[in-house]
């Protein structure tokens, strides 16, 4: 029989833990009386005004906007920016570094939902930080040269960068780097950098990458040195005041009707980054664009911003009245979250048209109780339903990007919920479907519910309450759907709304391509590809859902139940829309692609598949000349949207010879093992032969599933013969995972290596010839390049890149 107690063993190792652990603390302590003798106390509040120069002009030799920003955003942002930045240290503003570092993981999986930290929100001091768990990486203690050396972490790591350097081997050691994107943070404060140093002499900043070249430590230590000095932030120009003022007004009017549009507009614009530019473009000459964020605020307009920090946009504000704000975006704009949005004169007076010149009875405001804020449905049942469809399809691109580049940084399990390639096109607004018939959609209130009634600790089976919900609310549809689209108004290409209207220019955001890229994901306007992995067709309450759902709903903080609940509702959500697509193929030919689809799938989601199948059992109305009607589909797509996305990312846009073009297209159809050992995500600089000019391109691979129906086991389901390749102009996604520099003169050469892959080190080979790996040498001016040429580019692919999902291959 086992013994009850603990082995002798055990009890030892655990005293020596504690022993140590006790060792530890006794030594932090130490350090930290020697450092207080040495530079005096901390004082946590000593940055939450801009610090202040040591020597009379130091600002003007080093001033942060002009010098010490660009290169913290070339150098330093380029891992420390989103959520799962490293420690928690977001680089992106000065407030992100003044604040400092923080251990906890904020993705992790917890039963009791966290504490939100988030800038400029639930914090408005770096006392309250600290009260939060998190330490300086700046000195915080008297300010002279020697103090904010020694007891500044920043200016340690960066120090000792320069004092070992990157080795320039063509990989880094494993032994020596842990790069993986789940690695334990190293975290150390002030107290432990000696043992820090002495334990990982290697692990100076940037972690993993070349050190900054010698001008640029001086510029940046001396900058800290002298005191991280700040001038005062510049005031916005008159002109931006002026559209400030207009749009606050607008936003902010008394009457019911305005203020219910302005909550509804709040909720779905909260994520973005405004701004009042005209031309879609990521600036103008060295003036970078100015982004706003639309915030709620306890003050008027005219009075300076109080933020309500609610977990949600429609979480109960806490104030009699609330009012919607226009704050100046104060970070550096990231790839990753960056959602453009052009707020002008057509937006407005669309918002008018939609929202307010209708007539509709509105005699209250609805109240920010859970279950009625959380429901769309019914806290704006008030709202036109054409109105709030119509709102949704203008920036579509924009609304359905907001699931991928809103605040999952990192979400694996949670995007395994879609393929990784995939169409997306919506119905039209205003047609005789449920969605669109107010009757039918208010009779459908009590099943259009989500779980983020269930705030952020939800219960690890609420998923299942939802199923049944689902397979209620499908019953409805179906019975709505059979009546209206029978043999007398089939479904066709009609029902798709085209992204042309009489008197308007066309709207490219009719029709979109999503790609997933693992544990991140892209979304880009037009058709891209030849034969998506599968396709969704959104109407209103499914669009509305899937926002609310992932964005509005969503909270990073929650615990797992609330994460897990969130993944398998979307799935009922996914197979939805595949559904409202297979409504355009003939009867006979549906279940034989579900069925590809949904390949391997488990009793349990065969069983709700089965359910959803029979909800539309009419005929389509289009006309099929092959006995392949899936492709055949797909072609009459790509007629009917032809021309809507303006061709940034079409090959045949670049500015290359029709060999070059007939290349990349090559490269574009890759499929099969060569495809599977290609990086999720690679940008690829093309060089003009014989010049330093050149374009960008995207090779993304798509990874092929059996089906995507459950959050786990994904790698069981995998398909790797047939994964493809696909290659698109300009910048496709956040994080790269390798970097590639090719001649034109050698692309033909390349083309053919990369179709030649058949191992691990066929890949290295290639990476020796044209990567620009961790440790080449000219890695920054490498990155320095392509993210000029961002610049360039349209504005949607404006932002840093991250680097912290790059191979070490």
């Amino acid at each position: 029989m086992r013994s009850k107690f603990l082995p002798w063993r055990t009890w030892l190792a655990a005293l020596s833990l504690l022993s140590l652990m006790g060792c530890a603390a006794v030594l932090s302590t130490q350090i930290e009386q020697r450092l207080d003798q040495q530079f005096g106390p901390a004082d946590p509040a000593k940055f939450d005004a801009p610090a202040q120069p040591l020597l009379a002009g130091q600002r003007q030799v080093m001033d942060y906007d002009r010098q010490i920003k660009p290169l913290l955003d070339k150098r330093c942002v380029v891992c420390h920016a989103c959520y799962d930045a490293p420690c928690q240290l977001k680089l992106s503003s000065y407030e992100g570094l003044t604040r400092g570092a923080n251990p906890r993981d904020i993705y992790a999986n917890r039963l009791i939902a966290a504490n939100p930290t988030r800038l400029y929100l639930d914090a408005q001091s770096n006392a309250d930080w600290r009260s939060q768990g998190f330490f300086p990486v700046l000195n915080e203690r008297e300010s002279f040269l020697a103090a904010n050396r020694e007891a500044g972490v920043m200016h340690r790591l960066l120090t000792l960068k320069q004092r070992a350097p990157q080795n320039t081997d063509a990989l880094l050691s494993e032994k020596d780097f842990d790069l993986s994107i789940d690695r334990k943070a190293q975290c150390p404060r002030i107290e432990q950098m000696d043992a820090f140093e002495a334990q990982h002499p290697q692990w100076g900043m940037p972690f993993g990458l070349p050190a900054l070249s010698e001008p640029e430590h001086r510029l940046l230590s001396s900058w800290l040195a002298f005191g991280a000095p700040r001038s005062a932030p510049k005031p916005l120009p008159a002109s931006e005041l002026a559209q400030i003022e207009h749009w606050e007004r607008f936003l902010n009017a008394d009457n019911l009707k305005s203020q219910l549009m302005s909550r509804y507009v709040y909720e779905h614009w909260f994520v973005g980054h405004l701004y009042f530019d005209e031309a879609k473009t990521a600036g103008s000459g060295n003036q970078p664009q100015q982004f706003y964020q639309l915030v709620r605020s306890a003050t008027p307009p005219g009075q300076a911003i109080a933020p309500i920090a609610t977990r949600r946009p429609y979480d109960d504000p806490g104030v009699a009245r609330v009012y919607y704000r226009l704050r100046p975006h104060q970070e550096s704009v990231i790839n990753k979250t960056h959602l453009p949005l052009a707020l002008n004169s057509a937006r407005m007076a669309r918002l008018k048209r939609w929202f307010l010149e209708p007539s509709y009875a509105l005699n209250a405001l609805p109240s920010y109780e859970v279950a009625v804020a959380s429901n769309p449905f019914v806290a704006f049942r008030a709202l036109p339903v054409e109105s709030r469809h119509r709102f949704l399809l203008d920036e579509a691109q924009f609304i359905f990007a907001a699931f991928m580049k809103g605040p999952v940084c990192r979400g694996q399990v949670a995007l395994n919920v879609i393929n990784d390639y995939f169409w997306v096109f919506f119905t039209q607004p205003g047609i005789e479907v449920q969605s669109q018939d107010e009757d039918a959609l208010a009779g459908s209130l009590d099943v259009l519910r989500m779980p983020a009634e269930h705030e952020s600790t939800a219960g690890l089976l609420s998923f299942r309450g939802y199923a049944k919900l689902e397979q209620q609310y499908l019953q409805r549809k179906s019975e709505f759907m059979n009546a209206r689209f029978g043999a007398q108004s089939p479904v066709t290409l009609k029902t798709l709304w085209s992204g042309r209207q009489a008197g308007e220019l066309p709207n490219p955001n009719a029709a979109l391509t999503a790609f997933r890229h693992f544990d991140s994901a892209s979304v880009v306007q037009g058709l891209h590809g030849e034969r998506p992995q599968t396709v969704l067709v959104l109407d209103f309450a499914l669009f509305e859902r899937i926002y609310y759902l992932l964005v509005s709903g969503f909270d990073i903080y929650g615990n797992i139940g609330h994460q897990l609940a969130t993944r398998l509702y979307m799935d009922f959500l996914r197979m939805e829309g595949e559904f409202n697509f297979l409504a355009l193929l003939p009867k006979a030919s549906r279940q034989a692609v579900h069925d590809q689809w949904y390949r391997g799938a488990s009793p349990a989601h065969i069983e709700q598949l089965s359910a959803m199948r029979a909800y539309f059992d009419q005929e389509t109305g289009l006309r099929f000349k092959t006995d392949e009607p899936l492709p055949e589909l797909f072609g009459l797509l790509r007629q009917h949207y032809a021309g809507l996305d303006g061709g940034q990312h079409r090959i045949d846009t670049a500015w290359l010879p029709a060999a070059s073009k007939a290349q990349l297209h090559e490269l574009s159809t890759l499929q099969g093992r060569a495809a599977t050992l290609m990086p999720e995500v690679s940008y690829l600089w093309l060089q003009t032969s014989g010049s330093g000019a050149g374009q960008p391109f995207t090779l993304l691979r798509h990874s092929a599933h059996l089906n995507v129906a459950s959050p786990f086991g994904e790698e069981k389901k995998r398909v790797p013969e047939e994964d493809r390749l696909q290659v698109l102009q300009g910048f496709v996604g956040a994080y790269p995972n390798a970097l590639l520099r090719v001649e034109e003169a050698d692309l033909k050469r390349f083309v053919g290596e990369v179709s030649q892959l058949k191992s691990e080190s066929d890949y290295a080979a290639l990476m020796q010839r044209y990567g620009v790996r961790r440790t080449d040498p000219g890695f920054w001016p490498y990155s320095d390049q392509l993210l000029e040429k961002t610049s360039q580019r349209p504005i949607w692919e404006a932002g840093l890149f991250d680097y912290s999902r790059l191979e070490n291959r």
